[in-house]
């Protein structure tokens, strides 16, 4: 296979190596998401404001998140992408790979492929966050371990993610005293 190989899963080749044709296809061949795409969860929402292939040759995918005050969203990981979390207001509280963070406005944390995580806003106003997905963007790409919306999960059955569950339930306990 020569050097201009298709990239791994995404289905159209580097983008050095597209032609015009090809890299406007390419835009259309990126993730599920698109500009504009949004929706609504019951514990907020998202609004997708860019997607594209950034510097390293990778696709990318921008949200705005809004966790409502009191939520949390399910403890999942990703195979395919890397997440890169920025608060833009309120305080996020994070659980990755068994350790508690609590974010104010203006710090930020890196998701590591395949790192057990979540977030949850324990205060009593919104709390928004940028997030910047790199990898493979797919919406399909959530392996959910505790969900506390019943959405379907899988076992927890390594030392990491048995740690983030227990965090994930601490956090479940001090959300439904509040």
């Amino acid at each position: 296979m020569n050097d201009c190989a298709l990239k791994a899963g995404t289905g159209f080749p580097c983008s050095n190596h597209m032609t015009k044709d090809n890299q406007n296809r390419g835009a259309e061949l990126l993730a599920a998401y698109t500009v504009g795409d949004s929706d609504v969860r019951p514990w907020g929402s998202y609004t997708v404001v860019a997607v594209g292939i950034n510097e390293n040759d990778e696709e990318f995918c921008e949200k705005e998140i809004v966790v409502n005050p009191g939520q949390i969203l399910s403890l999942q990981s990703h195979d395919h992408r890397r997440e890169h979390w920025i608060v833009k207001q309120g305080t996020l509280t994070v659980v990755l790979d068994g350790e508690r963070l609590t974010l104010p406005k203006g710090e930020s944390v890196r998701i590591p492929l395949q790192g057990v995580h979540c977030m949850a806003n324990l205060g009593t106003g919104d709390c928004v966050v940028k997030e910047i997905q790199s990898g493979i963007c797919r919406e399909e790409d959530i392996r959910r371990y505790f969900d506390a919306y019943g959405r379907g999960t899988e076992p927890a059955d390594d030392d990491k993610t048995v740690r983030s569950l227990a965090v994930y339930k601490e956090i479940l306990g001090e959300l439904k005293k509040g």
